[in-house]
């Protein structure tokens, strides 16, 4: 059932004609459809950081740095509770930056460049981003580690005042930490933009021109990812060596849904860490992950003494600093990452403190419906109708879970009543490999990391993953994602804990249902279904106890 735009709901809009739009680039920290006040934060927070990353990178003009006041005018939108970005803007600037383009931009997200996409490659900006560039590759890296530092200090200090707040206290909170969490997800994409892309661009260049190994294998082992980080204190706790309170400590800001700020993190509910401590205790030593992300290190070490001893003489000086510079750049993303969740978390925390007291003074129904209200009816003038206008979101958020829109399209998109695995099934799905291996096992279809119970040895299908799915990724055998790229949180998680990963297979966790027999090929990026299960297609459903097939082996090449 298509509905109409209306002034108070943030989470539909109407598209100008003939617009592309896609939820792929979007979807990895957003999945699924969100809250008002979610959305309302990360409309802005997404807008400016995209348009602040190309005017460091140089692309982008100082006019087209600001967000548009016109909502009309911006490309971060949402169509039924989902957001989603304008091709035709992203397009617009990848034909101003040397060495791409706007349509393999389009190439990149949509799979392929709609004709739609004509293009229109101009070289006016290259003198500025020639001078910008360079520039900002250098200074970002410390930048971002000194914000990530204190931002970490400054996270735990609030998380520990926020419950005993007043109602002024928690809102000039609340807007605090609106402000740090949008400046953080700026510093992100611009670390991604001019930072991680490129190095990651001159390692493939380089992988090419040597003709030795692949970029899933030189991607990987660089160690000090945030996410793997997690997975070694909770192998650290199921071994007794310290206590789940200080994982809770350390990484609490993650938790299912994490980039929903209704959802609960870790250190509001530890049940999902204590499940998977308890996995982690029945594994053996051979599954140490800090013995795998040693043997992911040495495996890349070897690759780039293959790369050098391949090149020409003359030209292994810059290899050699192409290499070192890329084991200092590539975790940033990680970190860039961390900061702006943990500034998101205290966004949390301060509107629950802020949805307790207007509950108990009568002004909302319950303390999580602040969580269908925006940002200015937080900390500015509260709507004078404010328990009607939040039954109304309320009723709309519901719809909007009972319907589906496209991955990618053309101006409006056509809802459609949401199905589970509605797609025809396909022997091979193809997508993108981004950590090498070649594995079978029985798939796990999940849309949720925190009420889902996988097993070691499965093979973990989703349409995306965030942070908090790396505990779960460590004990599955591959992973299979609907969207994401080599840069993605998937692939680049993958690649450190050496589990096979294809990613961008559009429709994996709709093609696939719990139960069947996979091989996943993480370097060619095939998934083969070899045989289909008998759950019906229901996502989160155990295998049949009673097989007597392994959940995971390692399939010979």
């Amino acid at each position: 059932m298509t509905v109409a735009p209306e002034a108070w709901d943030p989470l539909h809009a109407a598209s100008p004609p003939g617009r592309l739009w896609s939820r792929a680039n979007i979807g990895e920290a957003l999945p699924g459809v969100l809250t008002p006040l979610t959305w309302d934060l990360w409309e802005v927070a997404a807008e400016g950081a995209a348009r602040q990353a190309f005017y460091a990178l140089g692309a982008a003009t100082r006019q087209e740095r600001l967000v548009p006041a016109d909502r009309d005018q911006r490309f971060a939108r949402a169509f039924y509770g989902r957001g989603a970005v304008q091709l035709d803007f992203l397009c617009g600037m990848g034909d101003r930056i040397p060495g791409t383009s706007g349509a393999a931009i389009a190439e990149q997200i949509f799979g392929s460049a709609p004709e739609s996409i004509r293009g229109a490659r101009t070289r006016r900006r290259y003198p500025i981003i020639a001078a910008r560039m360079p520039y900002t590759f250098f200074r970002i890296p410390s930048v971002l580690r000194c914000v990530a530092a204190e931002t970490e200090g400054w996270w735990r200090r609030q998380i520990a005042a926020a419950p005993g707040l007043d109602q002024a206290g928690a809102v000039r909170l609340f807007s605090e930490s609106t402000a740090r969490f949008r400046h953080n997800v700026a510093l992100q994409a611009t670390t991604l933009f001019c930072v991680v892309q490129p190095i990651y661009d001159v390692l493939e260049r380089l992988t090419t021109s040597a003709g030795v190994g692949d970029m899933t294998s030189l991607a990987g082992g660089y160690g000090s990812v945030p996410e793997t980080a997690v997975v070694a204190d909770l192998w650290r706790a199921s071994r007794g060596e310290i206590d789940l309170s200080a994982v809770v400590e350390r990484n609490g800001f993650h938790g299912p849904r994490e980039g929903e700020l209704m959802s609960q993190v870790w250190r509001e509910d530890d049940s999902p860490l204590r499940r998977l401590v308890t996995e982690y205790a029945l594994m053996d030593e051979t599954r140490n992950p800090l013995r795998r992300e040693a043997g992911v290190r040495e495996h890349r070490a070897e690759l780039e003494r293959e790369i050098l001893a391949a090149l020409p003489a003359v030209r292994r000086p810059l290899a050699r600093r192409v290499l070192r510079t890329a084991s200092r750049v590539i975790p940033l993303r990680g970190i860039a990452k961390d900061s702006f969740l943990q500034a998101s978390d205290t966004i949390r925390a301060s509107a629950r403190r802020i949805g307790e007291l207007l509950a108990a003074d009568g002004t909302i129904a319950a303390r999580d419906d602040v969580f269908f209200l925006c940002e200015n009816e937080i900390a500015g003038r509260r709507p004078d109708d404010i328990r009607g206008l939040i039954q109304r979101r309320r009723e709309r958020y519901d719809h909007y879970l009972t319907v589906e829109v496209p991955s990618r399209w053309q101006g409006d998109p056509i809802p459609v009543p949401l199905s589970v695995n509605d797609e025809s099934p396909s022997a091979t799905i193809n997508g993108v490999g981004v950590s090498p291996g070649v594995v079978e096992g029985l798939a796990r279809v999940v849309t949720d990391p925190g009420c889902s119970e996988v097993e070691p040895g499965e093979i973990l299908v989703t349409p995306a993953t965030d942070p908090s799915w790396s505990s779960i990724m460590f004990i599955s055998a591959a992973l299979v994602v609907d969207i994401g790229g080599a840069l993605s949180h998937a692939a680049i998680v993958a690649r450190e804990l050496a589990v096979p990963c294809v990613v961008n297979t559009k429709t994996g966790s709709r093609c696939i249902r719990t139960g069947d027999r996979l091989r996943v090929d993480g370097t060619t990026g095939t998934v083969t279904v070899l045989e289909r299960g008998s759950s019906g297609g229901r996502s989160d459903m155990r295998p049949d106890p009673g097989a007597d097939t392994p959940a995971g082996t390692v399939a010979s090449s």
